[in-house]
């Protein structure tokens, strides 16, 4: 069984080293046969019978998840797979064989499904019987939603008041490091978005807000499916509002904008009042049905 699961672990490793390619369509699933032990010590050699079973295993896998018009094989991870399959059969008994199946969602590179299951018999139908029921927990796991990857840029500040903001630049860079984190710690913690990490790209560019959408093209070259930016807009030395916007990182098309529409408090409550905004009308607007 260590030997068995030292395999699976080298296929993680190489699998989470890739990223997929861009694929249009239906969802890419790459599968690789999956491997076979048998530690059950039988004096009589089965190598055939195993190698037939367990390709009609395979065979019959793919053709479940391909007969899904959601979904397409591809060859490997790196031609267009969102996921990936990869599992191995050890046979420790004359009656038990045990099934280890992980589903990895590239892109995120995490794991939606790893289980072990076990099965009883060494005959095709038990075989068969096995292939039915690992086939519908791979189909489950492939319909969980991937995390869409967001590129959430710094929050700006856009100072409407005649007063000059040279004495409160430092509070207000503070702050506004606050805001971008709460509103990154709250969308990542969703569970619906994995947060692309921008580095330093936006401040090769002027204020996002102003740039005509070029944030979106700024996260599509960082890997990300969607770009975020978002704004404080200070009203009075009291009083501020907020807004944000969500563009398609492909198309540049507004998926998504929120705007409080309301003057609220002073500037150290700009972070609750981003998270908020963020949760109400972007993370619990796209939950309902």
């Amino acid at each position: 069984m260590h030997r068995f699961r030292l395999i699976l672990s080298a296929l993680l490793l190489f699998v989470f080293s890739c990223s997929p390619v861009d694929a249009a369509g239906a969802i890419g699933v790459a599968m690789d046969d999956f491997s076979y032990t048998d530690t059950s010590a039988e004096p009589t050699n089965q190598t055939a019978a195993h190698e037939r079973r367990l390709a009609a295993f395979m065979a019959a896998l793919r053709r479940d998840i391909g007969a899904d018009q959601r979904y397409r094989l591809v060859p490997s991870a790196q031609d267009g797979a969102a996921f990936k399959v990869i599992g191995g059969i050890q046979k420790t008994s004359t009656l038990v064989q045990w099934a280890k199946v992980a589903v990895i969602d590239v892109g995120a590179k995490k794991l939606v499904l790893d289980k072990l299951y076990s099965f009883r018999g060494d005959s095709d139908e038990a075989w068969e019987r096995a292939e039915i029921f690992v086939s519908r927990e791979v189909m489950t796991a492939l319909g969980t939603p991937a995390p869409v990857g967001l590129a959430v840029f710094d929050f700006e500040l856009e100072d409407m008041t005649a007063a000059s903001a040279g004495a409160s630049a430092g509070s207000d860079a503070s702050y506004l490091a606050e805001v971008t984190g709460g509103v990154r710690e709250a969308l990542g913690q969703s569970g619906r978005y994995r947060i692309v990490d921008v580095g330093d790209e936006a401040g090769k560019a002027r204020a996002l807000r102003d740039c005509g959408g070029c944030e979106a093209s700024i996260a599509r070259k960082l890997g990300a499916d969607q770009s975020l930016i978002g704004v404080v807009r200070r009203v009075s030395r009291t009083e501020y509002t907020l807004g944000f916007q969500v563009r398609d990182a492909r198309t540049g098309a507004v998926l998504a904008r929120g705007d409080s529409g309301l003057r609220m408090g002073a500037d150290y409550s700009w972070k609750r009042g981003a998270v908020r905004l963020v949760s109400d009308q972007l993370i619990e607007s796209q939950a309902k049905p």
